[in-house]
């Protein structure tokens, strides 16, 4: 056996991924959006007046009604397709009970697009029964790599069962590396981790530079080493020969941390470096460019279909500002890159030996998993390998802990002062604090059967809430809330009849 192949860079899975490859086109230029905010009707005019269409949408999970209207409106022009709900990370995945649902939509949804890819988060929203409106990344261990490497070719294989497209290929699954959000929890390397993913599953990556950012921002590297030095780094670890496709998004210090950290005086940072995170709606600072030019030099960036920059919910001004100078500067070199031929390179000279970074094999992810909650909602400790963490890192997760995450559950999604304006009112004025609403979310973890979506959550739980702590209140708090999932219907599917 060769060494590559026996690196896993020419093994059966990606072999596989090859051949699947070959029947993507070159995408190209393009944006990823969500087809409700902005309105993508009025962006898409904006684009063609002043002459910059893209060359493709990626478009966010919604309605199978939204997305039809979507591939009608769009014509021939190319269009993939962003999931959501499917947990590849967790380890019961397959054996929830709405996990048929999930695939099921997902493979009705790719069918109307007629996408090339299923591009979806290597994250969770959905952790040891506990629900949360942004990503979690995963534990990054070997075994969590292993679970996360099933069920991408679970998801592959059922894709292939259920969803052919015109030109009679499947899909391909594509797992998208997360951002950090203040903290990260592993015993490996994040570029290694996904490395392990790849050998054991013939899946495509999404490289995210934004996010790249954040890990060089959270993980601590930041006090190590130079942001060039990094990225480099991080790009000979990383399996550079499977990104199929790179995002550029925003980032910007959250608005939980400019009004309460220094109210609570955490995690403000010990260095230079702002506490940027993922953010669509910022603008796209300089440096994500710097590392994008970088990143495409990289000698094993050999299966590049698609560049978008992410932009769901930033002003139509300034997507088609940013989109204009995208595509001056990338249009040609994404042009020379798509059709080079690229050498493969031997990879044996940048891996590290997997002996060198294994976790007991009696500790069960779903005790790992259960053990991460706790940490996050503050009930544990970060103690142990997975939380091997200096002081300044910790700090930063107190941040998400104390002040990311409670208004996570209050802002996201929609205010919920702004959601039930009557029923906090009332709250008010019997001295019941909202703050309850995050202990009570908390309070206990809930199965899950449907499929995910956060705001009907909010909806649903805030109920539940208000009849736990002033029940004379509930019946003003259901009729406000049946108002809200009325609304949310007809926003998401306009033109059909609201009863």
């Amino acid at each position: 056996m060769g060494k590559r192949e026996m690196m896993g860079s020419n093994g059966p899975y990606h072999r596989e991924f090859i051949r699947r490859l070959k029947k993507i086109p070159v995408h190209g230029l393009g944006l990823s959006v969500d087809i409700h905010a902005p309105d993508l009707a009025s962006l898409r005019r904006s684009l063609q007046e002043r002459q910059v269409p893209p060359d493709y949408l990626e478009v966010f999970r919604t309605t199978p009604m939204a997305l039809a209207y979507t591939r009608k409106e769009v014509g021939d022009s190319l269009l993939t397709y962003h999931g959501e709900g499917l947990w590849v990370t967790q380890p019961e995945m397959a054996d929830s009970t709405a996990f048929g649902q999930e695939i099921s939509e997902a493979a009705e949804q790719l069918m109307i697009l007629q996408s090339a890819w299923l591009n979806h988060e290597c994250a969770t929203k959905y952790l040891a029964g506990y629900h949360y409106g942004t990503y979690l990344p995963p534990l990054y261990t070997p075994l969590s790599a292993t679970v996360v490497a099933d069920n991408t070719r679970l998801i592959q294989d059922l894709l292939d069962q259920q969803c052919r497209l015109a030109n009679g290929s499947t899909p391909l699954v594509l797992l998208e590396m997360p951002p950090l959000t203040y903290f990260v929890a592993g015993t490996m390397s994040i570029a290694r981790f996904f490395r392990v993913v790849s050998e054991q599953a013939p899946c495509g990556l999404v490289l995210d530079v934004g996010h790249l950012w954040t890990v060089f921002r959270y993980s601590g590297a930041h006090r190590a080493m130079s942001l060039t030095r990094f990225v480099q780094e991080f790009l000979n670890e990383f399996p550079m020969d499977r990104v199929v496709e790179i995002h550029v998004a925003g980032l910007a210090i959250h608005e939980s941390h400019r009004t309460l950290a220094s109210r609570l005086k955490v995690g403000m940072g010990d260095d230079a470096l702002p506490a940027w995170i993922d953010d669509h709606a910022a603008p796209i600072p300089i440096v994500l460019f710097e590392m994008l030019d970088q990143i495409l030099g990289h000698p094993w960036l050999t299966s590049l279909k698609g560049l978008a920059l992410e932009v769901d919910t930033k002003q139509v001004e300034l997507i088609v500002d940013e989109f204009i100078e995208f595509s001056r500067h990338y249009g040609p070199l994404f042009s020379r890159l798509s059709s080079a031929e690229q050498a493969v390179p031997d990879f044996e000279a940048c891996l590290v030996s997997e002996g060198q970074r294994t976790t007991p094999v009696t500790q069960t992810l779903g005790a790992a998993y259960d053990r991460y909650a706790r940490v996050l909602m503050g009930k544990a400790e970060p103690v142990g390998t997975e939380w091997s963490q200096d002081t300044a890192s910790i700090q930063d997760l107190d941040l998400y802990r104390s002040v990311y995450l409670p208004y996570e559950i209050l802002h996201w999604g929609g205010k919920v002062e702004d959601m039930f304006v009557e029923s906090c009112r009332l709250l008010k004025e019997r001295d019941v604090s909202l703050d309850g609403f995050v202990v009570f979310w908390f309070s206990e973890p809930r199965p899950f059967s449907g499929l995910y979506d956060f705001f009907l959550l909010k909806v649903e739980w805030f109920v539940k809430f208000v009849r736990e702590v002033a029940p004379e209140l509930h019946c003003i708090a259901e009729r406000e809330a049946e108002e809200l999932r009325c609304a949310y219907r007809f926003a998401n599917e306009p033109g059909v009849p609201v009863s």
